[in-house]
């Protein structure tokens, strides 16, 4: 910068903010933390390293990238964005689950309510759609829909169940 205001990095180093300061494109004086939970993490020597070694078109994403890899380390600092990751995947790993568990509750109150369909019907049925499926098509379901059993309780009461979340 070498004018006004030096950049966030200059600022927390306490050091004269030179015009060719790597940091001052990235790390603006208007937000200090971005800067100082970088340099908490990864240390300002090797944060300039880093940069250094970059094409100048890539710095700004590789500044972005180490930004949220250091709020992710000071959150969880044994895993750090590996550990959010493997939440997320765990998450949706659940919510399929539960999708196939209410999938196969439908398909259960189906068969029960219409248990056999005669050969002309099923090509009146949507054949994309999981949920309307013909009754000589269960040999193409997965087995987690087999081994559901179908319980007489979501057909009697079926806000009384309980939740899966």
């Amino acid at each position: 910068m070498g004018g006004s205001s030096p950049c966030a990095s200059c600022k927390l180093l306490r050091r004269r903010c030179a015009k060719d300061c790597i940091f001052a494109p990235y790390f603006p004086s208007d937000d200090p933390h971005k800067f100082a939970i970088v340099h908490k993490v990864f240390g300002a020597s090797n944060v300039s390293k880093m940069l250094q070694e970059l094409p100048v078109h890539q710095r700004a994403d590789a500044v972005s990238s180490l930004v949220y890899e250091a709020n992710a380390r000071v959150r969880d600092p044994v895993y750090g964005c590996v550990g959010a990751i493997s939440y997320l995947q765990n998450e949706v790993s659940q919510l399929q689950m539960q999708l196939a568990v209410a999938q196969a509750e439908i398909l259960c109150i189906q068969m029960q309510q219409d248990p056999v369909l005669p050969i002309n019907q099923t090509e009146a049925i949507d054949d994309k759609s999981p949920l309307f499926l013909p009754s000589n098509s269960f040999n193409n379901l997965p087995h987690q829909y087999l081994n559901f059993a179908c319980s007489s309780s979501v057909l009697q009461d079926p806000l009384k169940r309980e939740s899966l979340w």
